[in-house]
C-alpha cells in the first residue's frame, strides 16, 4: 500500500486551488463539503465555479498565486491542467509546508483524493493508488446502493452518545449494542418517529445491556489453515471478527491475521525450532487469563489445531479452568500440499490408507514402524520433517525401503513462495539440500506430484552410507 487512507481534520483549516476550469470545479465542490476556508485562484474562472464561489463566499482572486498567497495552506490543489503551471504551484505549496495534489499526476502529488461515499460523519473512501480511476467510481455506485440515508442520521446520534457509551461493558458486549442500533432498533425507530425517537431507542438499548449479567469468556480453538487466507472456513472468519484476542502461532500467516478486527489484542506465542519460543504453561496461563476477564479469545493455529497442535494440552487446562471453548477446524498442511502438488493423498488399488507422521517429538527425532513404512503402497504424510530429513531417509532405507520409492517435497503449501519438489528416497536430502528449501514443508512418502521439474539423474547413495548419516 503505497497511499494511506486517513481522514483529515478540515475545520477552519486553509485550503487553496489554483485553476479555474472543469478540473478545478470538480474539487471546489468536493472540498465545499468540508468545514475548511477555501481560496481558488485562476484567470477566466468559468460562469459556474464564479457563481458556486459567490454563493459560498469562497475567496476567488482571478490571477496565479505568490509564495505570500499560499502561505499558512494545508492543502493545495494544482488544477489548471498546464504542465509549467501546475508544476509551479506544486513547487510553492511545498515552500510554505502544505501538502500537494496536482490533478490527473500521479507522481507529482503528495496525496490523492478517493472516491468519497458521503453519509456525514459517515464516509466511505474507494481509492485505486490512481491507476483505475472508473473503477473506483464503479464500486463507489455499489457501495452508495447499498448504504442507506438514514446512517448519516443514526451516526451523528452515536456521536453525541459516545461519553456514556464508554461506560457500557467493552468487547463484544460493546459491539454488539452498536450493531442492534444500527441494523435493527435504531433504523425502526428513526423510520417511525424520526431522530428523537432514534435517539430514545438508543437510550433504551443501552439501559438493557447494562443490566445484562457479564458474559463469559470463550476460547476458539481455530485452525488458521495453511497460509492462504481463502481457505479460512467461513465460521473461522466471523469469529476472527468478533475476537477481543488473538493468540497466534508463528505459522500463521499476516494475511489470516489482516482478518481479525484492528482493536484487537494481538499476541503472537510462537515457538521457533532452536530459538526463542514461548512454553506451552504460559500460552494455556494466557488464554485462561482473558477468558477469566470475560475475553473472546481466538486461539489460531496453523493447518488444523487437533493435527500437531498440542490441542489436548490446552483442552485439559480449559476443562480445569472451567472455561468454555470450541474448536473451529481447519484446512491441515497435508491436504494443502496435496494440492499444490496435484495428487491424491488416497486413490483405489495404490492405497487405501494415509499415515500422518511427524519428524519430531518431545525426545527430539520421532520413532515409527519402520518397516510397516516400507512395505509397497505404503504412503504418508511427514510433518515437520525438513530437519529430521536425514534421519528418515536412514531409517527408511535401514529397514528394506526400496531407495527408488516416490516423494514429494511441497514447502510453504498455499503461499506465494509454494515449492513442490520431486525426488526418491535415495537422493531425498541431496534433492533438498539442492534447492535450499525455506519455510515449513510436508514431505509426502509414496507419492509423485503431477507437475514438477524432470528429475536430474543422480547416483543413488550406497545404504549403508545414507543409514549411518541418518544416526543409526
Amino acid at each position: 500500500m503505497r497511499h494511506l487512507p486517513i481522514s483529515l481534520d478540515l475545520r477552519g483549516k486553509p485550503i487553496a486551488i489554483v485553476g479555474s476550469g472543469e478540473a478545478a470545479l470538480a474539487k471546489l465542490r468536493l472540498l465545499l463539503k468540508t468545514e475548511a476556508t477555501i481560496s481558488v485562484f485562476g484567470a477566466e474562472p468559468s460562469a459556474a465555479l464564479t457563481g458556486l464561489a459567490k454563493a459560498h463566499s469562497v475567496r476567488h482572486a482571478p490571477r496565479t498565486p505568490n509564495l505570500d498567497d499560499l502561505s499558512g495552506s494545508c492543502l493545495v490543489y494544482a488544477a489548471t491542467g498546464d504542465h509549467r503551471e501546475d508544476a509551479r504551484t506544486v513547487e510553492l505549496g511545498r515552500a510554505v509546508g502544505a501538502l500537494c495534489n496536482r490533478v490527473d499526476h500521479l507522481e507529482g502529488s503528495d496525496f490523492l483524493t478517493p472516491a468519497i461515499v458521503d453519509r456525514s460523519p459517515l464516509t466511505v473512501a474507494v481509492g485505486t493508488e490512481g491507476t483505475a480511476p472508473v473503477l473506483a467510481r464503479m464500486i463507489k455506485a455499489d457501495v452508495e446502493a447499498s448504504l442507506s440515508p438514514s446512517l448519516g442520521v443514526l451516526a451523528r446520534i452515536a456521536e453525541r452518545f459516545r461519553t456514556e457509551a464508554a461506560a457500557l461493558p467493552s468487547g463484544g458486549i460493546r459491539r454488539s449494542f452498536w450493531q442492534r442500533f444500527f441494523k435493527e432498533e435504531g433504523v425502526r425507530a428513526l423510520e417511525a418517529g424520526g431522530e428523537d425517537q432514534a435517539e430514545a431507542a438508543l437510550r433504551t438499548l443501552a439501559n438493557e445491556v447494562q443490566a445484562q449479567p457479564r458474559a463469559a469468556g470463550h476460547v476458539y480453538l481455530i485452525g488458521a489453515g495453511p497460509g492462504d487466507p481463502e481457505l479460512l472456513t467461513l465460521k473461522a472468519r466471523r469469529l476472527l471478527d468478533e475476537a477481543d484476542v488473538v493468540i497466534y502461532d508463528r505459522l500463521v500467516s499476516a494475511g489470516v491475521l489482516e482478518l481479525a478486527r484492528r482493536e484487537a489484542r494481538f499476541i503472537c506465542v510462537g515457538k521457533t525450532p532452536g530459538g526463542p519460543s514461548w512454553r506451552q504453561e504460559d500460552i494455556n496461563s494466557l488464554m485462561v487469563e482473558h477468558a477469566a476477564n470475560g475475553a473472546q479469545i481466538a486461539r489460531l493455529k496453523s493447518g488444523d489445531p487437533s493435527i500437531y497442535g498440542r490441542l489436548d494440552e490446552e483442552l485439559e487446562v480449559l476443562d480445569e479452568a472451567e472455561v468454555a471453548y470450541t474448536i473451529v477446524p481447519g484446512v491441515t498442511s497435508a491436504t494443502a500440499a496435496a494440492a499444490a502438488a496435484q495428487v491424491s493423498l488416497t486413490r483405489r488399488g495404490r492405497n487405501s490408507a494415509l499415515r500422518l507422521l511427524t519428524g519430531h517429538d518431545v525426545d527430539g527425532f520421532a520413532e515409527h514402524d519402520w518397516r510397516s513404512l516400507t512395505q509397497p503402497g505404503a504412503t504418508a504424510a511427514i510433518y515437520m520433517g525438513v530437519a529430521a530429513a536425514k534421519f528418515l531417509q536412514g531409517r527408511l532405507l535401514m529397514h528394506g525401503a526400496d531407495p527408488a520409492t516416490p516423494m514429494s517435497v511441497v514447502a510453504n503449501a498455499s503461499g506465494p513462495n509454494q515449492t513442490v519438489l520431486s525426488a526418491h528416497l535415495g537422493d531425498l536430502t541431496q534433492r533438498m539440500a539442492a534447492v535450499e528449501m525455506d519455510g515449513p514443508a510436508i514431505i509426502f512418502l509414496g507419492l509423485s506430484p503431477r507437475h514438477a521439474a524432470p528429475l536430474v539423474a543422480l547416483p543413488l547413495p550406497d545404504i549403508a552410507t545414507t543409514t549411518l548419516a541418518g544416526g543409526t
